[in-house]
């Protein structure tokens, strides 16, 4: 049964206790750990259900951040005084496979979807078919004039199958390869995302996109891939961007089956992908058919905002943010639970973000106004903050930054902030003054491959031209107190390998908190600095966002 407000109200008065209560270990920091863990503790509870758009448990989470967001005192942040702005999403699953195959010269080759491919559409109707289609190899699909690369030269990719490598061009490579740097090295660009390389195959008429998996080049393994096979989830009426009727992942084995049948070896092709000169071509006769049933609804979803208006500077706004959706219920694990609770991904940011509103609200009203964002549809692929970014309550042009917490390091204190996409804003030296105050430094991320920076919900305001921090516990091992980079990276292997997207991404009593609290301390001391300020952080030459960030300037004078 869903709990009423006053039972929601009841829970609050529980964690209003939590606030003023002894915290263990608590170094004098205005982060109560106590009420950081208790939120946790609610919102990764089975009654939540996985926290999944458009179920029981979205009514339940949007309940529970209303009354939180009432009980710290802020004011509704939605329009025409709402505390939710409304996200309608087209969710679409495949429910019958009637066809699913590459074909060349009369051999064909079957593909189980989930374990040679992870196919799913954004188009959402009710079949969906690809007849015959060439398959063109695109080598890393990148189209970047900047760097004087293009990988489709003259080819025509329409009612084609477009098949990318992950990752970018100078991935891996030695440094002395010709391409070494290029796109940031180890560093991912936004070139390397599958998100970049669908919209760049829609754009070319592509009817399907697909990429190669390879669980270094895409920082997740195949379990993370496949693990929602043929379910997608898309904005309704996206009018940012067109979509291919399929979009996935093709298994690295699958992918060597599909170019030896067609004459060729994967290792090869990849090796002529990172030369310049490289351009796509048809795998020889091989065709892709597809004969797709899926069952298509409409998920009416919600992003949750508060705010805290400004006294004198009301129009200017700074963003804090995290996502309240998890994926909801799955298969049974090896224990028998289906729940998929979320915990720390990422009601632990949510608790932290609720932190700083409450520290914020105990003293000064700021100047500029503070807004509160809860985003739904992180999960399936950024979709609440997208749906904001399209249609904003709060122009982005006057938005001073966005600040998001998206899973939080659970191991003890440290001696360092992660950055997370480095060259992007002055908000980069603002967090090293800020973690100086603290006894910290900034460190690199330790897994920039994984191109985070371009896979939580900042990006949706990042990619329109908005300064933005990002801080993910999973982005590079810290430097802990206790054990140092070693156990911070043992941690972040642990989770990425054991919690991350499953069952076990559980609430534990016995979490260390102090680290999590110094980095929602570092946001809360950046928030207050800038939001009592005239500062506007610009971005720096090196984002590949600035030229857009430029464009408003006039509306920030």
């Amino acid at each position: 049964m869903i709990k009423t407000l006053s039972a929601w109200m009841s829970a609050g008065m529980v964690l209003a206790a939590c606030q003023t209560a002894p915290v263990a270990g608590d170094d004098g920091s205005p982060i109560n750990m106590a009420t950081m863990s208790e939120t946790v503790r609610i919102m990764a509870s089975d009654e939540f259900m996985g926290r999944a758009p458009g179920t029981e448990g979205e009514t339940k989470t949007v309940d529970y951040l209303i009354t939180r967001y009432t009980e710290l005192g802020l004011e509704p942040g939605g329009r025409n005084g709402a505390w939710t702005d409304a996200v309608t999403m087209k969710h679409s699953v495949i429910t019958d496979v009637r066809t699913l195959s590459a074909n060349q010269d009369g051999h064909a080759i079957e593909m189980a979807q989930g374990r040679d491919i992870e196919i799913s559409s954004a188009n959402a109707r009710g079949v969906i078919r690809v007849e015959d289609a060439p398959v063109v190899f695109v080598g890393f699909g990148v189209s970047a004039p900047e760097r004087d690369w293009d990988d489709f030269g003259d080819i025509d990719l329409k009612g084609k199958v477009a098949l990318f490598l992950v990752n970018d061009p100078d991935f891996g490579v030695a440094e002395d390869h010709a391409v070494s740097g290029l796109f940031g090295g180890r560093r991912m660009t936004y070139y390397g995302r599958w998100a970049y390389k669908f919209e760049e195959a829609a754009r070319r008429g592509a009817v399907a996109a697909l990429v190669i998996h390879e669980t270094k080049a895409a920082g997740y393994g195949w379990n993370v891939a496949a693990s929602s096979p043929g379910e997608n989830y898309a904005v309704a009426g996206n009018k940012s961007k067109a979509s291919v009727d399929l979009q996935g992942w093709l298994h690295e084995d699958m992918a060597r089956q599909w170019v030896a049948q067609a004459g060729y070896e994967l290792d090869d092709l990849r090796t002529a992908a990172r030369t310049r000169d490289f351009t796509a071509f048809t795998l020889g006769d091989l065709r892709f058919n597809a004969d797709l049933a899926l069952s298509v609804e409409t998920v009416e979803s919600q992003n949750v905002l508060g705010k805290i208006s400004g006294t004198t500077r009301p129009d200017e706004t700074i963003m804090l943010s995290g996502h309240w959706d998890a994926y909801g219920i799955g298969e049974p694990d090896a224990q028998g639970r289906v729940v998929m609770p979320g915990a720390n991904d990422d009601a632990l940011g949510l608790a932290g973000i609720m932190e700083i509103a409450r520290n914020l609200k105990a003293g000064p009203a700021p100047e500029r106004t503070v807004v509160f964002a809860a985003w739904t549809g992180e999960e399936s692929g950024l979709l609440g903050s997208e749906a904001y970014a399209q249609d904003p309550v709060y122009p982005l042009e006057t938005t001073v930054a966005n600040f998001t917490l998206d899973i939080l390091q659970t191991a003890g204190p440290a001696n360092d902030v992660i950055q997370v996409g480095e060259g992007q804003s002055d908000l980069e030296e603002l967090m090293a003054a800020a973690a100086a105050a603290q006894g910290r430094t900034v460190s690199p991320e330790g897994l920039p491959e994984n191109g985070l920076f371009y896979r939580a919900d900042h990006f949706s305001l990042a990619r329109r031209g908005v300064p933005v921090l990002l801080i993910m516990g999973i982005a590079g091992g810290s430097d802990l107190k206790d054990g140092g980079r070693e156990a911070g990276d043992a941690w972040v292997k642990g989770f990425i390998d054991n919690r991350y997207h499953n069952q076990n991404d559980a609430w534990d009593a016995d979490w260390d908190l102090r680290g999590a609290a110094q980095d929602v301390e570092l946001f809360l001391d950046m928030t207050r600095d800038l939001a009592n300020s005239t500062e506007w952080p610009e971005l720096k030459p090196t984002s590949e966002f600035k030229g857009l960030r430029e464009a408003s300037a006039a509306a920030r004078k």
